[in-house]
């Protein structure tokens, strides 16, 4: 097993990816595991949405509608696997809705380091179209729902070398009170 601060910190986006992507039976372990975030009341507000083949073409259908463009936007074919990462906001008397929208990112975040540790260049793409009609209604949303965004996944390149990321200052983020 990968020692966990290795893997967090060689984290990256790769905006660039092959058409290869984990098969749905891949990624269950991965969402069981991205299921154990922090969840303040087990209410589990979050769902996903495997996106593939024709699905993709559906988004960039709605993606043009909500931008008033007659063409389909060719963004969601930049991955043969898109992930909508949905924040399914239940009642509750003590978690707010904001801690459950957490609670939904925790688990994309997650998800994206478990799929980068098993070998995948992922994106977390997000914009104006999560929140449009036509992109709502494609994804099927509920009026508790919201989108957050997609984990685009796909084979990381051949040849193809992370990106240098600086390191932070971690004193200049923590601090005592």
């Amino acid at each position: 097993m990968s020692n966990l601060v290795d893997v967090v910190s060689g984290r990256r986006s790769w905006s660039k990816v092959t058409a290869d992507a984990p098969t749905h039976e891949e990624l269950l372990p991965l969402v069981a595991a991205a299921a154990r975030v922090a969840d303040h009341g087990a209410l589990q507000p979050w769902r996903l949405i495997e996106l593939r083949g024709e699905a993709r073409d559906k988004l960039g259908r709605a993606i043009a509608k909500a931008e008033g463009d007659d063409r389909p936007s060719t963004k969601p074919l930049r991955a043969s696997l898109l992930i909508a990462v949905v924040v399914t906001v239940k009642k509750s008397g003590k978690v707010p809705a904001w801690e459950q929208e957490a609670v939904a990112s925790g688990v994309a975040h997650v998800l994206s380091l478990l799929l980068h540790d098993a070998g995948w260049g992922v994106l977390w793409r997000t914009g104006h179209h999560t929140r449009s009609k036509p992109v709502r209604k494609m994804h099927k949303l509920a009026k508790n729902e919201q989108l957050l965004g997609w984990l685009y996944v796909g084979g990381i390149p051949a040849g193809a070398r992370p990106g240098h990321r600086p390191r932070i200052n971690p004193e200049k983020f923590l601090s005592a009170l």
